[in-house]
């Protein structure tokens, strides 16, 4: 109420109203979309310069925000639905999942505990265990099994938890006394960033990851280099705390041996935490279930909704294979959250799961997903991206002005131009290549280094990327490298 005794919200007549102008111009915004520039063209403070210094007094009506967004947010965005958007990762926001991100904040449930949103809690468990049994995870991974799932922020999020949860069951005494300064978290060169941000966030900081060598003339994780680091701290008297291997690396789409990892790993009861946050989902389609081999010995595992399940951001998945692991590091429970359901033991609270106390109906737009396309649409999805990566991996094989830099893993490319003149010429000719790509607005392009090489990196993934936007690509870089290489013609 304000001061007249007049509510501040819409009336549901005025909210109905609004709300289908919005989702005209979401539905109008997507249908358009490909005729935009996939990324923006637009200077540090440029939108800045175009906001009202001063927040609004008044109300304003509907249609002038839009005007704003047309005419200042839209142009500043960089485009990650659009379908040749090959930069990161994808981000899959379809308009399945929006809905379902309509009707989980029309219902506005905060689902920090199972009496604060029965509903909230349960769909998420019945959303997962499904999930566990479509990707072919161990029964040990469900609720039933006696582990158990949850939708985490992101992948980040979940290697915090994970780690945290290893660090409980090495030292019990971790949550009062804090870190002891002897913990250890093996990492690869290829391992996220997140996993460094996790240990600094522990309180572990940088001295406790420990970078195991790769396989010789490979990426992946060396399960000999780990034994031996391993044993080398133990003797040491370190305490090995975490291992993570990663099923699709974010540089070339490396895939670390996790059986024998695991292997490694499990005498000294070190946690192994798999991140498969890009290629893990690819395990619903049994052909490329390979991935996941050893995940059956591992303590959790974490893949992302978000990024190629047609889930709007944030939904990452992350199961655990004991249940009470993430509640024995996590919980902290005041008199003031204290409830007959929580004491019964007879229900799941997600806050225990996570590091926030909040936390939204994410499963929402993950069951309108299922729904909208069921597993076959998502299996669909996901081969036709990995077919389209094919595609070009065999182009770039046939043409001498380029070369792969890594065997295609799924739906990432890595490629390079091939000068003649000699590497650092053809890394400066790669560099040039993808600039000129990007800037020309009608594809978006990242970047990796491979030991020590400059290397393009083709990402498809996007909602309707569709084979005639990889035809397009294809020959933009044709062009483009054409151009660049003339100036290292003999």
């Amino acid at each position: 109420m304000d001061a007249t005794g007049a509510s501040a919200d819409l009336d549901p007549e005025e909210f109905r109203r609004l709300g289908h102008a919005v989702v005209d111009w979401i539905a109008d915004h997507r249908a358009g979309l490909e005729a935009l520039p996939v990324r923006a063209d637009v200077e540090p403070g440029w939108v800045r310069e175009r906001l009202p210094a001063a927040l609004p007094e008044d109300p304003a009506p509907l249609d002038a925000l839009l005007s704003v967004v047309d005419d200042v947010v839209v142009p500043a965005s960089t485009h990650w639905q659009h379908p040749r958007f090959f930069a990161y990762f994808p981000a899959n926001a379809s308009l399945h999942s929006l809905l379902g991100d309509m009707l989980s904040g029309g219902l506005g449930a905060q689902g920090m505990l199972w009496s604060t949103s029965p509903a909230a809690t349960e769909v998420e468990q019945v959303l997962l265990d499904g999930l566990a049994t479509a990707l072919g995870l161990d029964p040990g991974f469900t609720f039933a099994g006696g582990g158990g799932g949850s939708i985490q922020d992101s992948a980040s999020s979940a290697a915090l938890v994970a780690l945290l949860a290893a660090l409980h069951r090495a030292e019990p005494g971790w949550r009062e006394r804090g870190v002891t300064g002897t913990e250890r978290v093996y990492v690869t060169a290829e391992t996220h960033s997140s996993l460094a941000k996790a240990a600094r966030v522990a309180g572990l900081g940088a001295r406790a990851l420990r970078t195991v060598e790769p396989v010789p003339g490979s990426r992946a994780m060396s399960p000999q280099a780990l034994a031996a680091a391993v044993a080398e701290d133990v003797a040491a008297g370190l305490v090995p705390v975490l291992v993570c291997p990663t099923v699709g690396t974010t540089g070339t789409g490396a895939v670390d041996p996790v059986r024998a990892i695991a292997e490694v790993a499990r005498p000294h009861g070190v946690w192994v935490h798999v991140d498969a946050a890009w290629a893990g989902v690819a395990a619903l389609a049994p052909e490329f279930r390979h991935l996941l081999d050893g995940v059956e010995l591992v303590d959790s595992f974490c893949t992302d909704a978000h990024k190629w399940m047609l889930t709007a951001f944030d939904a990452s998945l992350l199961w655990v294979r004991e249940a009470d692991a993430l509640p024995a590091a996590l919980s902290i429970t005041p008199e003031y959250l204290r409830n007959a359901a929580s004491e019964s033991g007879a229900v799941v609270d997600y806050r225990d799961w996570q590091v926030p106390l909040g936390r939204r109906f994410r499963a929402f737009k993950l069951w309108t997903v299922l729904h909208g396309v069921g597993l076959s649409g998502l299996r669909a999805h996901i081969r036709g991206h990995v077919a389209l990566a094919a595609g070009l991996a065999e182009r770039v094989r046939a043409d001498p002005a380029f070369e792969l830099a890594a065997e295609p893993s799924l739906a990432l490319v890595c490629l390079r131009v091939v000068t003649g003149a000699g590497p650092d010429a053809d890394d400066d000719a790669s560099r040039e290549l993808l600039e000129r790509v990007n800037a020309s607005g009608e594809a978006f392009l990242t970047h990796t280094v491979v030991g020590g090489r400059y290397v393009i990196r083709v990402a498809i993934g996007a909602v309707t990327t569709g084979p005639e936007h990889v035809d397009q690509l294809w020959e933009q870089l044709r062009a483009e490298a054409e151009r660049v290489r003339q100036r290292y013609a003999a």
